[in-house]
């Protein structure tokens, strides 16, 4: 019955207002006072019927709405002062904003009617007007904001400042560098180091992220998705660019990388390693928080910000990694590329967590092409050491049979790459490139790639060494060259993680080697003069033998002058080889001297002449030879 009697209250009112009222303006005047008489004639409740009627005063309705609203919203527009600066005032247009919005929003199903869709043009315009001052609001409560967090953390006051020494009387100055002690007139400012990447900045004030959360709200309800997205992301985007800046990374083209000179493009590596580590480990995850807080509820628009904030940064550090992937293939570069692609593999779940949106896929997958491009990089070097070492000439024999620029170069370039070892493994078990099938010979099916491309690189190495050997015309130089190599090549083996690598036994099968090229150099050197002194055991005349004796002795005597004047100048490089060729030549020869001797001084053909035709006593040879 109330509800009845209600219903033809409000009906009675809408008739008195239709009859008295003799234009639009003089009935919406009627009703309104008709709702400031009793609450029972709202002005919702009395324009009900008139709209559901499709009569024309419902347009007026929507005309008195978005007038209302326009004064409202106007006075904000055009206001020369922030309207942030008063919580009231902010308060007020984010209402004005709500009704704005909701009032379209009621509207919209009616948008056929000419006279509705006239009104819903105007709030339309009205809208854009309030969105545009809204967007410069929300840039310069960031701008402000970003500024009160400098200002704070310049002076200890903000979460957001960072520390990284453990030491509690730290002290930062205007520039942003620590000192250690509390007499800073008399401190050097030193530059504290990341030690720990454990940390989150709040780059904004928490009254300013929930300000533009407010803010955001409503430019994503009327809308204005993009156009928020675009205004946070150019200010958050220049923060970032300018943070990354400040940890002394140059904003380089992948080809002003490439022309770089390599000590400055090391340098750079090193910055770049550093960057890379704070961007990912603290910069990122800290845009990501601060973008998750603003658009709170909004995850499409958080992504969109979000990916539009970091995307240029991200790009600066994934070119400079392409750039170094794509450079020169010279060897002497495998170790800073290494760097590089051990900094991106330990970043890639960074990768995955902070870009793990639709909108950061692209980047993400860049990321993990580039990390892929280095690994073929570093297999790259390594075919070029192989041709380096396919290539080098051989020209001018290393004096004295010694160790060769090459063999020591290529042995202390394996024994470091070695340290790395778990990262080549890594790179080289990834390659789908065949190995040749002459590099599996005489190997184990469970050989690992890397130990198989070592073994490799270490057979050219002696293949090359070989070709060298043959300038040398004699042949026990020649030995003594390929035994120095060869000794050197299975000492660095043995002393770096290639002894654990290619196993122990390609250790012994070389050190065999080494054995034989020393039986060779004594086969070619001595056997010649020890055959000089074997006693003839005919049955000829005493005279005659004592005859051949004494041209035996002569002809020992100058062979064993020549021998020595001739490797005196020899180089046996290893201490312990050299004493082992000098008791194994001594052994050989002194007992087949020492008999020769003792034979020829028995003879009496020979008589007092034995002290002229014997130049060396025992004592003598075994001298010279250790000499």
């Amino acid at each position: 019955m109330a509800e009845n009697g209600e219903e033809k209250l409000l009906a009675v009112a809408r008739h008195i207002a239709k009859t008295l009222g003799q234009n639009d303006t003089m009935a919406d005047d009627i009703l309104q006072i008709f709702s400031n008489f009793d609450g029972r004639f709202s002005r919702e409740k009395l324009s009900e019927k008139m709209v559901d009627d499709n009569h024309p005063r419902g347009c007026a309705a929507l005309e008195r709405a978005v007038n209302s609203l326009d004064r409202q919203i106007s006075q904000y527009v055009a206001l020369d002062h922030p309207i942030w600066a008063h919580t009231a005032d902010s308060s007020a247009f984010l209402d004005a904003i709500d009704d704005l919005i909701r009032t379209m929003r009621d509207w919209e199903p009616m948008a056929a009617d000419k006279s509705v869709s006239a009104c819903l043009v105007r709030a339309d315009d009205l809208m854009h007007q309030a969105m545009f001052r809204v967007g410069d609001e929300f840039r310069s409560l960031m701008d402000r904001g970003a500024e009160s967090f400098e200002l704070n953390r310049s002076n200890h006051e903000s979460t957001g400042n960072l520390s990284f020494d453990s030491d509690d009387d730290n002290e930062e100055n205007e520039d942003g560098l620590l000192h250690n002690g509390a007499d800073l007139d008399h401190q050097i400012p030193v530059a504290q180091p990341v030690t720990d990447y454990d940390i989150v900045i709040d780059a904004l004030p928490s009254g300013t992220v929930s300000d533009l959360h407010e803010i955001a709200k409503r430019m994503v309800a009327a809308g204005f998705v993009k156009e928020c997205s675009h205004v946070y992301s150019t200010c958050r985007r220049e923060f970032l660019e300018e943070s990354i800046s400040r940890l002394g990374l140059q904003k380089l083209s992948i080809d002003e990388v490439q022309k770089m000179p390599w000590q400055e493009l090391e340098d750079e590596i090193e910055r770049w390693i550093k960057a890379a580590n704070v961007a990912l480990r603290i910069l990122f995850p800290s845009e990501r928080r601060l973008c998750d807080r603003v658009f709170f509820g909004f995850s499409s628009a958080a992504d969109l910000s979000f990916m539009e904030v970091c995307r240029g940064s991200t790009i600066q550090l994934l070119n400079f990694a392409d750039a170094v992937a794509i450079g020169s293939r010279a060897p002497d570069r495998l170790f800073k590329v290494l760097d590089v692609f051990e900094t991106l593999r330990d970043l890639m779940p960074e990768f995955d967590s902070v870009f793990s949106d639709q909108y950061c896929l692209v980047l993400r997958n860049e990321a993990v092409t580039i990390w892929k491009r280095l690994g073929e990089a570093i297999r790259g070097i390594f075919m070029e050491l192989e041709n380096l070492i396919r290539r080098d000439p051989a020209k001018a024999a290393v004096p004295g049979g010694g160790l060769h620029p090459i063999t020591r170069y290529v042995m202390n370039y394996l024994r470091a790459a070695c340290r790395s070892r778990q990262t080549l493994e890594q790179v080289f078990d990834e390659s789908n490139a065949v190995v040749p099938s002459n590099k599996l010979d005489d190997r184990r099916a469970s050989s690992s790639s890397m130990s198989v491309q070592m073994a490799w690189i270490m057979e050219l190495l002696e293949s090359n060494l070989e070709m060298k050997s043959k300038i040398y015309r004699d042949s026990a130089l020649c030995s003594v060259f390929m035994m120095n190599n060869g000794r050197y090549i299975v000492q660095k083996v043995k002393d770096s993680e290639l002894e654990s690598l290619i196993g122990d036994d390609w250790i012994r099968k070389h050190n065999a080697k080494v054995r034989q090229y020393c039986t060779n150099y004594q086969r070619s050197s001595w056997n010649k003069i020890i055959g000089t002194l074997k006693l003839d055991n005919s049955s000829l005349a005493s005279n005659a033998i004592a005859k051949s004796m004494k041209e035996k002795i002569k002809s020992f005597n100058t062979q064993f002058e020549d021998v020595c004047k001739t490797q005196s100048s020899w180089i046996v490089f290893d201490e312990q080889l050299r004493e082992e060729m000098r008791i194994s030549v001594s052994r050989l020869l002194l007992p087949a001297y020492r008999n020769f001797i003792g034979r020829l001084q028995c003879m009496p053909e020979i008589g007092r002449n034995t002290d002229r035709l014997i130049r060396y006593n025992p004592e003598d040879i075994e001298a010279r030879i250790n000499e």
